[in-house]
């Protein structure tokens, strides 16, 4: 069976810290794979606010819009846990790009990765409902994590 591989960069420009809430859990007693999708979401519009952009723009109309995901699990994860969220933005086209994370949990005085991930990302016009370009201020301010270089 053929495994999905996340090629993570070496370094992340931001990172932030979410707590496991009671209903991230699922019936298994884990943190189920919706949780994720939905922290990974979480994560990303923290790092946009972090470098001076939102995910919809609702005065312009510009925005992301996702154009898929891959999560591979690492490790479980409980309710208790504190996530440690890393995220950079890598892989740049004219339209778009591939935003990298890294979920991992402090547990027993151990660093347990618990998900890799990537989401595709393309520039969004909601207005005229198609894809636009991927201004250079973005790209530099994507890639640094910073809103001036």
């Amino acid at each position: 069976m053929a495994r999905i591989k996340i090629d993570l960069p070496a370094t992340f420009p931001f990172s932030t810290q979410i707590p496991v809430r009671i209903q991230d859990v699922n019936y298994g007693g884990h943190v189920g794979n919706d949780a994720i999708l939905s922290i990974l979401h979480e994560v990303r519009i923290q790092f946009l606010a972090s470098i001076g952009y939102k995910e919809l723009d609702t005065t312009t109309g510009e925005g992301f819009i996702m154009s898929d995901v891959a999560i591979a699990y690492k490790g479980e994860a409980f309710h208790g846990d504190k996530f440690d969220v890393a995220v950079a933005a890598g892989d740049f086209s004219g339209f778009g790009f591939d935003f990298f994370y890294k979920i991992t949990a402090l547990r027993n005085e151990q660093t347990i990765v618990i998900a890799e991930a990537k989401t595709g990302m393309l520039c969004f016009d909601y207005n005229q409902h198609k894809i636009a370009r991927l201004s250079a201020e973005m790209k530099q301010r994507l890639e640094t994590g910073k809103i001036e270089a």
